[in-house]
This record gives structure tokens, C-alpha cells and sequence, in this order.
């Protein structure tokens, strides 16, 4: 999709300076403990509070040279080709037993299904998301008006569409937390997505960004202990975007990582393989991938969640 989406803005725009990807306000986030990544480790296999639930909000296909480094050695010895790649779009929800339910991205909206010309992603976008090879499971709306709790908020891994695509569905004033820069930064594919993008945030507070600083350590680039009991941690883990945020879940069923787009497939992720050209900066990409993949190796009781893929 963003493939697409970038050759229609060079279609349009010619060499112009692109723009941010939303213009909506943000803020430094109130929530969480910035400490050093390294602390994560101390309760890591003790049983966590935390309920999470995986939902897939639609059946997709997407450009595998997108998802996947297809120029990378071993996938050129694997024949791996450009075409539709099947992949899914989630989201997670995570119970909490004193905070509420958080929900890690927004699957998709109830009206990208219903009503396309009315949804937040619409136009050209829609267009470019080839909707006639999505099929729409549980859209977020549908789905939380099923829930006995109400919406505490949004925890984003990222910007891009297809992660905030059920946010309209979210009740407004439903807090939202991002990666620093994520809306700030600046693209081509911006001058069609930041509208939209602004669509599906109307109604919200201002973006809260995670307070990252620098980890010394380097076991991640940042990390935020989002309720100050260990339970869930964001971890900047920058090059898809540059905000890009993994979550950590102790879950009441072991440790559960959430890796969002820093590894799109369960095939890149097993064959150490990173992900392609839908990466804004590849080699900050492999950093943050041979990072997350290095912890997940010392620590193989941690369950993976791949950002498209079960």
C-alpha cells in the first residue's frame, strides 16, 4: 500500500517537501516511568496481571516485497518473489486488573466494511488499501460494544493507516499514546495520508508521546514502564518509523511481545530476514529487528506477536 501511495504523491506532488504525517496536537505523555531497558528483566517470568487478548480485525493481502527484504540473501535463496503476501491486521487488548483495558493498535473501522465512503480512511487511500482483498472480521467497534468495560486507551505501535484504521471507532476523547515523532515526521505519501490520518484522530486528545530517552545499555533504544508495576513496557525500537513502539505484556500467561511492524511476517522473523520497502529507514530497521530478535533469544520464554502474521 505504501508502495502505491508514494507513487501517486510523486504523480502530484513533484519535488515537493512532503508533509507531516498528521497535523494533530501532541503532547509529552503523562503515563509511564521512563527507566533503563534493562530493568524489564528483573519480574520477566514472574506471572504478570495483565489479560491480553489478540484480535483479528480483517483478512488482507499485501506487496511481500513491502513486508519482506526481498533483495536480502536468504531470501533470495528461499525464490521468494514480489506478489500478495496473506496477512492480517490486529489488535490487541489488554486487560488490566486496577488500570482498565488499553487496546495495542485499532484492527479496523466498523464502517470501512459498512460504509467506505463515510470511513475515516477514505479516497484515495482506500483505493490504494485494495479493499477487495480485505475481509473485515471484527471491526473495533462492533467488537468493544461487547466488551463489559469501557475503553481506557490507545496504545499505537505506529501511524501508518492500517494500524489506526478502527480508530474512529474508539469513543471520542479515548486517550492515545504514540512513539516521539510519529506525527511530526515528514513524507510524499503524507501529502494523501495526513488527511485521513487527522480523520481517524478527530475527536481525541493530543497524541501523548512515550517519554523515551536514550538507554545506555542499548538493549532497546527507550523504554517506558507504562503503569509503574512492570506489567507493560513500550520499547522504542525506531526505523519502520520513527517512532515505533513494541510492547512488552507480562500476561497472566507469560511474557507477550507485541512487535508491531518491526518484523511485518512470521517467515522475516524466523529467517532472520527484515522487513522491506514499506520501511521508512531500512538500516535503523535492521537495528531495532536484530535487537528485538537478540532479546528474544536470551529470553525464549517470551511469546511473539508479528505485527501482520499469526
Amino acid at each position: 500500500m505504501k508502495s502505491t501511495l508514494f507513487a501517486l504523491c510523486l504523480s502530484v506532488a513533484g519535488f515537493a517537501t512532503g508533509c507531516a504525517t498528521s497535523s494533530h496536537a501532541v503532547q509529552k505523555s503523562a503515563l509511564g516511568v521512563t527507566r533503563p531497558a534493562d530493568a524489564l528483566l528483573a519480574e520477566l517470568n514472574v506471572p504478570g496481571p495483565v489479560e491480553l487478548e489478540t484480535v483479528t480485525s480483517c483478512d488482507w493481502a499485501v506487496d511481500r516485497g513491502g513486508l519482506i527484504n526481498l533483495d536480502h540473501p536468504t531470501a533470495k535463496a528461499a525464490h521468494l518473489e514480489d506478489g500478495d503476501e496473506p496477512i492480517q491486521v490486529f489488535f490487541h487488548a489488554l486487560r488490566h486488573p486496577t488500570r482498565g483495558m488499553y487496546i495495542v493498535d485499532t484492527g479496523v473501522e466498523t464502517a470501512l466494511r459498512d460504509a467506505p465512503d463515510r470511513a475515516a480512511l477514505g479516497g484515495i487511500v482506500v483505493s490504494a488499501m485494495h479493499m477487495e482483498k480485505m475481509t473485515v472480521l471484527a471491526p473495533l467497534g462492533e467488537w468493544l460494544a461487547k466488551q463489559p468495560q469501557p475503553l481506557s486507551g490507545v496504545f499505537l505501535t505506529h501511524l501508518h493507516p492500517d494500524h489506526i484504521s478502527g480508530m474512529a471507532d474508539a469513543p471520542a476523547g479515548t486517550p492515545v499514546f504514540t512513539g516521539p515523532g510519529e506525527a511530526a515526521s515528514r513524507a510524499f505519501v503524507n501529502l494523501l495520508v495526513q488527511g485521513p490520518t487527522d480523520r481517524a484522530l478527530a475527536g481525541k486528545p493530543a497524541l501523548s508521546e512515550w517519554n523515551y530517552t536514550a538507554d545506555a545499555k542499548g538493549l532497546f533504544d527507550g523504554a517506558v514502564d507504562i503503569f509503574g508495576d512492570a506489567s507493560v513496557w513500550a520499547l522504542w525500537v525506531p526505523g519502520h518509523t520513527p517512532g515505533s513502539t513494541a510492547y512488552l505484556v507480562r500476561s497472566t500467561k507469560g511474557p507477550v511481545l507485541l512487535l508491531g511492524d518491526a518484523s511485518h511476517t512470521r517467515w522475516g522473523w524466523e529467517h532472520d530476514v527484515e522487513p522491506g520497502s514499506f520501511t521508512d529507514d531500512g538500516p535503523r530497521s535492521v537495528e531495532s529487528f536484530k535487537k528485538l530478535r537478540a532479546f528474544v533469544a536470551a529470553h525464549p520464554e517470551v511469546e511473539v506477536r508479528f505485527g501482520h502474521q499469526h
